[in-house]
């Protein structure tokens, strides 16, 4: 019985793969991307940030922020720079001295400007009130919340951001002044 049965699986298995390819019937499958930005969404791109950071500041009691246009400037000016480098990195402390930084980076043309802040946003789910960076993480790991600590931070009232787009990539750039994630501080 266990040798009829074996090619009577394998036929059927064989059979049950017979489908062919969407591609092989002229079908093509393309990953969904969102349509390019027009130029009123650009126009709008200092508004968008602001109400996305404003939200979830309200959220933890802490000020709105206002737009300040030299952050933005110094976000711009590092995009080039951070696109000729081989990962995602800071800047230097130094060269933004008085500035906090998020960075964000992706396909380009597959996210939109609140998929790409939202990412941020979302770390709050292992946010934790406490002592900056020891306490902030129910991961235990600060460094899995720290931009949306420095999205909420308290002492933070200006920020200013940028996007730039490479060949492959779309990064984000935003500086925040007062920085936040000052060691030692407590986050509500």
């Amino acid at each position: 019985m266990k040798r009829l049965l074996l090619p009577f699986i394998i036929a059927f298995g064989l059979a049950g793969c017979s489908s062919r390819p969407p591609w092989s019937e002229g079908r093509m499958i393309q990953e969904r991307r969102p349509q390019l930005p027009t130029a009123q969404d650009l126009s709008r791109f200092e508004e968008r940030v602001l109400a996305m950071h404003d939200r979830e500041r309200a959220t933890t009691g802490a000020a709105p922020l206002s737009w300040d246009a030299g952050l933005a400037a110094a976000a711009a000016a590092y995009g080039p720079v951070l696109a000729a480098k081989p990962k995602l990195a800071h800047s230097e402390p130094g060269s933004r001295p008085g500035q906090g930084e998020n960075l964000w980076m992706g396909t380009k043309g597959a996210f939109s400007l609140e998929e790409m802040v939202g990412s941020w946003i979302e770390e709050k789910r292992l946010f934790a009130p406490g002592r900056f960076p020891e306490e902030v993480s129910t991961s235990g790991h600060w460094s899995d919340v720290a931009h949306y600590t420095q999205m909420i931070w308290r002492g933070t009232n200006r920020v200013g951001c940028s996007l730039y787009s490479s060949r492959q990539w779309d990064y984000l750039v935003c500086r925040y002044a007062p920085p936040g994630n000052v060691v030692g501080a407590s986050v509500p």
